[in-house]
């Protein structure tokens, strides 16, 4: 399916939001409901997750994300045993797996079957009683990548599928399908609707769900008001749900869902999936994508990567993103010191193969191959589209952009920052950055930026993008 640039960063939202949201509240898993003005912050987590690292929610989120990167379907019975494997495999050295779950995989071998796994979880439910605790639901957000040009009735119905290989109980099978098709609404058209989706459940269903939902939706509504169950996946779902509602953007909905308190990372995790297919990866902070990371072994640039393929069935573009070693390189190998700052280099695509050893990272505001940066260099990969109208994100993008420069340098790094041909992303960041971070005036900053970079000629948006965060700075 061919998705616009904002559809495609609503899309990388998903995964990306859904992630930060679970390293974000790894280190408040079980504790209390927090104040509204509490600050909340990445830490250690409560079972030892590194500050940034993900934990089971979105590590079991990967093998069905991977799966569909490759170009699988999930209706494939032999790619739902490997995902089922691969969980298996996960869960013998992760360092936190939910009981429904671990009790689930621990009973079937490396090498399952769809079938296995189904009866595994239907042998488990039997011996309790139940099976609905959230952790069918806290890994679906990358289903709904795979079904974005399909009739929305598959997406339900494969959801539920794939709830079933661990959570056999019928509520994490509709939780499963509402969730997912809310966050292929939302990537669709930007907009919220989850009370919608009950219509592609059945019709005995409908309305406890309906009602559930509107729980969540009711004013005033707090993922503190589910708490005390929010382990079960009706009310981790209302939680989320009542998060996002509330928000007035993507971090104010990940803060609240952590605020809420008890099971913090599974709601956050939750609440990031559809908080993203609404607002973009793009509004996933760079300071937040730089240090999240974990199994296996993937950053936040992976999940990027693994988004776009997903949605493309497995297919590269034309010019090879977001698979292909290089990127284009045009013509013209620009590379300069930022005029305010001499560990800054400014410059073009090209200048990534002839760069200073000592540059240790690299800020790329236009597209970058898989090999194309340094080997030893961070890369830090800002979504920024150089034409009027396809930012989502606009200025939050501009100014993490320059914020990560500055937070790089306060570390003793050299950076590159660079755009394909150094005309406009780089001219409007370079400036920003000599005004944000070096106290130079806006004014002065544009003509040293333009007697730097022979290209110079930012685009009309950007320039007007700058002069709002300086004048707010």
């Amino acid at each position: 399916m061919q998705l616009s640039s904002l559809q495609m960063d609503r899309a990388a939202g998903a995964v990306l939001a859904s992630a930060a949201g679970d390293a974000l509240g790894s280190q408040y898993e079980f504790g209390g409901a927090l104040a509204d003005d509490a600050p909340v912050a990445f830490g250690r987590g409560r079972f030892g997750h590194a500050v940034g690292e993900w934990t089971d929610d979105t590590s079991m989120a990967m093998p069905l994300l991977q799966a569909l990167a490759a170009g699988s379907s999930l209706e494939d019975a032999g790619v739902l045993g490997s995902v089922a494997g691969a969980w298996h495999e996960w869960a013998k050295t992760s360092l936190d797996v939910g009981i429904q779950t671990r009790g689930v995989l621990s009973s079937f071998g490396d090498r399952p079957t769809e079938e296995e796994a189904r009866q595994a979880a239907q042998a488990a439910h039997r011996a309790t009683g139940r099976s609905g605790g959230n952790g069918a639901l806290m890994r679906t957000g990358p289903v709904a990548l795979g079904y974005l040009d399909r009739d929305p009735a598959d997406l339900a119905r494969v959801a539920g599928r794939i709830a079933a290989l661990t959570h056999f109980e019928q509520d994490n099978a509709d939780a499963c399908a509402i969730w997912c098709l809310a966050i292929r609404h939302a990537i669709l058209t930007g907009e919220l609707d989850v009370r919608g989706q009950v219509a592609f459940l059945a019709p005995d269903r409908r309305a406890r769900w309906a009602a559930l939902i509107d729980e969540a939706l009711a004013a005033g509504a707090h993922p503190r008001d589910f708490a005390a169950q929010n382990g079960w996946v009706v009310a981790a779902l209302q939680a989320a749900l009542a998060a996002i509602a509330g928000s007035a953007s993507l971090v104010d909905a990940l803060e609240r869902a952590v605020r809420g308190g008890n099971d913090t990372d599974t709601v956050a995790a939750i609440a990031g999936a559809l908080a993203g297919a609404l607002h973009g990866g793009s509004a996933v902070p760079l300071s937040w994508q730089r240090i999240l990371h974990g199994w296996p072994d993937l950053r936040a640039n992976d999940l990027t990567r693994l988004a776009v393929l997903a949605v493309n069935g497995g297919r590269a573009d034309s010019e090879g993103w977001p698979t292909a070693p290089r990127q284009r390189v045009y013509p013209g190998d620009h590379l300069y010191t930022h005029p305010h700052d001499d560990g800054v280099l400014v410059g073009s695509i090209a200048a990534l193969d002839r760069l200073p050893a000592d540059v240790d990272a690299v800020v790329s505001l236009c597209r970058v191959g898989t090999d194309q940066v340094p080997a030893g260099a961070e890369s830090v990969q800002v979504w920024l589209i150089d034409r009027e109208g396809r930012n989502a994100n606009l200025d939050l993008v501009l100014a993490g952009a320059v914020d990560a420069i500055a937070a790089l340098r306060a570390e003793g790094r050299r950076v590159f920052v660079h755009c394909a041909e150094a005309r406009s992303r780089t001219s409007a960041v370079a400036a920003l950055y000599g005004a944000r971070h070096r106290g130079v005036p806006l004014d002065r900053a544009w003509e040293d930026v333009r007697a730097t970079l022979p290209e110079f000629a930012p685009q009309g948006f950007l320039r007007a993008a700058v002069e709002r965060i300086a004048s707010a700075s």
